[in-house]
């Protein structure tokens, strides 16, 4: 297992080098790596005491930011690292003032996980959610540091449980504690004989309750909902996108529109007009005094989504079609009436604000104007009972600091 393990991770190097040529988010993920080693040996001070958090991508950064930076409050003595396996987190948060240092992970293989942590020489190791190298996790339990998973989740179809992952169980052996998001998740790990674990709950609801009391206006939304309720499609894929123009250029609505969608290239952003007949306008060609009569706005950038929802009464997520559902916290922290596709069951979230009335499975196009049209008169209390819905599932950073 451990071989086919390693054939893994360097098969998928390779082919990512190879998608590298015509893919420009490989090409990232390629030249990211490239004098990695040299640059970090350049950054770190050996002196220094290193704290080190290591997440996939933007989604599980922002789960692990209200750890670091509690962390980094209560211990201002440490310095802080944070890792990257992809593009999309590492593009966005390379600038995060609250790390010291931002890095891509060098590639799981045994003589860069040795390399990588005798630089820097961790005091501390945090992996979020569910990032798990052999590797990695390994060094760091021979040099004894200590090393945790924050807001994790297992799902029994994971290899772990399997007849069959006794190897993959081994990785599990390396950390010091596991700070899990449910009860599934302790029962899971206890199954198999795991017993240092911590139900925390989810660092992400501390996120985007911080987010929601602490806004960032946007004066071109402002502008642009104009006293108008307003529909948003959130990090939307195509799915999405065909289920809101069928809903918009088929009927009369008495909402607006904001499509900010998950690929902004330019190629794709035609597409969008295109699929809208062009009755919509670029953010990037918006302005205070030509976007508050327009119906349909594009946001065509990266990194005011999670504020754009401030403005909004009812967000369609992208991925539920898909199995890679977004963040659907944020437009709920908002008070949003929450709508994605029924692919989430990966997502336990999902089914708990479904449960809890605050947000609906769309599959159609039919279903879509049904939930929007039985829940108009509703928008107000489910604004309240989202809201609660958040405040009432925070401090799990508060738990995971106070218990490390």
């Amino acid at each position: 297992m451990k071989l086919i393990y390693q054939i893994s991770v360097l098969g998928y190097s390779f082919l990512i080098r190879i998608a590298s040529l015509f893919n420009s988010k490989a090409k990232l993920w390629v030249d990211g790596r490239k004098n990695i080693f040299n640059l970090i040996q350049s950054k770190i001070n050996s002196n220094e005491e290193i704290a080190w958090f290591h997440c996939a991508s933007l989604g599980e950064f922002e789960q692990g930011k209200p750890v670091i930076e509690g962390f980094k409050q209560k211990h201002p003595n440490f310095k802080i690292v944070v890792t990257f396996f992809s593009p999309s987190g590492y593009e966005l948060r390379k600038n995060y003032k609250g790390a010291d240092y931002v890095f891509y992970l060098p590639i799981d293989t045994k003589k860069n996980a040795q390399k990588f942590t005798t630089i820097l020489q961790p005091k501390i190791a945090f992996f979020v959610k569910y990032e798990f190298w052999f590797h990695y996790l390994k060094e760091l339990h021979q040099q004894q540091t200590p090393t945790y998973l924050i807001s994790g989740v297992f799902r029994e179809n994971q290899l772990f449980f399997k007849w069959y992952g006794t190897w993959y169980k081994k990785m599990l052996n390396y950390f010091t504690h596991f700070f899990v998001q449910n009860t599934e998740s302790e029962t899971l790990l206890k199954k198999i004989g795991f017993n240092n674990i911590t139900i925390s709950g989810d660092t992400r609801f501390d996120r985007v309750f911080e987010n929601a009391i602490n806004t960032i206006k946007l004066p071109i939304i402002e502008a642009f909902k104009n006293n108008k309720q307003i529909i948003i499609g959130g990090s939307s894929w195509q799915a999405e996108e065909k289920i809101l123009a069928n809903y918009f250029l088929n009927q009369t609505v008495n909402f607006k529109l904001i499509i900010a969608p998950h690929d902004i290239a330019e190629s794709h952003i035609k597409q969008i007009e295109t699929l809208f007949k062009g009755n919509c306008i670029r953010y990037s060609k918006a302005t205070e005094q030509n976007v508050g009569n327009e119906n349909i706005l594009i946001i065509d950038n990266i990194g005011i989504l999670a504020n754009a929802y401030q403005y909004t009464e009812i967000a369609f997520v992208g991925g539920g079609f898909t199995g890679a559902l977004h963040n659907i916290l944020e437009p709920c922290s908002f008070g949003n009436l929450v709508l994605f596709g029924p692919n989430h069951q990966k997502f336990h979230e999902a089914q708990d604000l479904v449960t809890n009335g605050g947000a609906f499975v769309v599959t159609n196009e039919i279903d879509f104007t049904e939930i929007i049209s039985k829940n108009t008169t509703k928008i107000d209390a489910i604004k309240a009972q989202n809201r609660n819905f958040i405040f009432n599932r925070k401090g799990a950073t508060k738990l995971i600091l106070n218990t490390l």
